[in-house]
Order: structure tokens, then sequence, then C-alpha cells
């Protein structure tokens, strides 16, 4: 397993949508891209009831953005379009009239922690501790902070957002309100959701869909919001202070 992808496989009436890339399942554009197209395609898939999100491997969920592909940015407006790949994911959730489930299996990292906030439920194994490290490389939370404060709220995305070198445990993601459950270990978990998801396949799709657009009430501006984010994000990603720190990643 080397090559990067996005699939969906679907079970009983549950779609789940991998994604996987060999450095520590961290996202290109390409990926990004990808996902947000099979999120969408899933919405309106009416096989599919409910939605597990899912990435490849044991070890990280999500190490956030690229970092071979921060490194080449040399202009704002391709800092923009990397950044937006984010954004298009994380409103391609939000726009999803399925039930996301997140299924979290080890340490997720910036961009990560943004796209497991953005699911509908999360579920993660005791080894899914959270650190948003934007910070550390001179950028910020920014595209993803919306997500991750909706979730944990505005003190404890400031906490995390702000203690850039620190990974935060599992059980404390739990008690500020990103994890549902934290379970022994990955096998326990994927036990968890599968039962969980599929339960949720017996319910009314129309109810389901209708508490989604309630949940979600208030964010109607982050097509325009996440974007405005992006910019940022893609001028801060130019500066001298930015290039220096990603040349230890070379």
């Amino acid at each position: 397993m080397s090559d990067p992808y996005v699939k969906i496989d679907i079970e009983n009436e549950v779609g789940y949508i991998e994604f996987f890339h060999p450095a520590h399942n961290s996202l290109p554009g390409d990926l990004l891209a990808k996902l947000a197209k099979t999120i969408t395609e899933a919405g309106t898939n009416d096989a599919i009831k409910v939605i597990v999100l899912k990435s490849g491997g044991d070890r990280t969920f999500c190490a956030g953005a690229s970092f071979k592909e921060l490194i080449n940015i040399n202009d704002a407006e391709t800092g923009r379009v990397f950044f937006s790949g984010f954004a298009n994911v994380i409103n391609a959730m939000r726009k999803c009239p399925k039930f996301i489930i997140g299924r979290v299996q080890g340490k997720t990292v910036g961009g990560g922690v943004g796209v497991a906030s953005a699911t509908d439920y999360c579920m993660a194994s005791k080894f899914a501790a959270i650190k948003l490290s934007e910070l550390n490389v001179g950028i910020g939370p920014f595209v993803v902070g919306p997500a991750v404060e909706r979730k944990l709220g505005l003190t404890g995305m400031s906490q995390i957002a702000i203690d850039a070198n620190t990974f935060y445990p599992a059980e404390w993601a739990k008690d500020k309100g990103l994890y549902s459950q934290v379970y022994e270990s990955t096998e326990a978990l994927d036990a968890a959701v599968k039962i969980f998801a599929e339960n949720l396949c017996a319910y009314n799709t129309e109810a389901m869909k209708e508490m989604k657009t309630i949940f979600w009430k208030g964010t109607e501006d982050w097509d325009t919001l996440l974007a405005e984010r992006a910019v940022i994000s893609g001028r801060l990603v130019l500066s001298e202070f930015t290039k220096e720190k990603l040349k230890g990643f070379k």
C-alpha cells in the first residue's frame, strides 16, 4: 500500500470513504479534490444512507497539508488554490445531506483536525491525539479554524492553535466535544463504527437530512468565509519565516 488514493466501498447501505497517502496520510491538492468530489457524489447516491470517513494505515489519521506542496508554493494564487482544497472538503462535508461518521484511528494534525471536526459524529481510538501545528510554521489554522471551533469551542480551539507543538490526547478531545467515544484499540473502534453506522441506516433518511441541516445552521456563509481564510494562508505561506521553517522538512 504505497500509492495515494481515495476510494469508496458500500456495505449494508453504509458508504465507507477512505483516503490514503504514504506520507502519514497528508493531503496534497489532487487528493483533496478527489476527497471533496467523492463526498459530494456519495451524498447523492441512493445506495448510501450513511457515510463513514476513514483513512488507510494504522498510525496516522491525517497529517494535514502536504509539506512537499507547501514548499513549492511561490505565489499567492497558488497558495490560495492549495488551501482552498481543505475549504472544499469541509464545505462538501457540511453540505452533504447524509450524516458523516468520522473514524479516527491515530494521530491527526492541522488540516486533519479540521476534517475530523467537519464530521457529524466522530469516533476515535485512544491513539487519536490531535495537534494544530500551523502556527509553528508561521501560518495558522485559518481555513480549518471554523470547523474546529464549532466542535471544540473558541477556548479549546485557541488553546491548541496557540500551543502548536503539543499533541492533545484523545480523551481531551472527547471531553471538549470532538470525539463522541474513544476506544482502546483500532479493532474495537472499527467494530463500534460498523454497528453504529448500520443502526443509523434503519432511521428515516429524510429525518436525518433535516437534522443535519439544523446542526449546521449558522454556517451558510462558509463558502465565502473559508475562501477568504484560504487567501490569508496563501499569503502567509510565502513569508520568509515560513519559507525558512519549511526548508527543515525537505
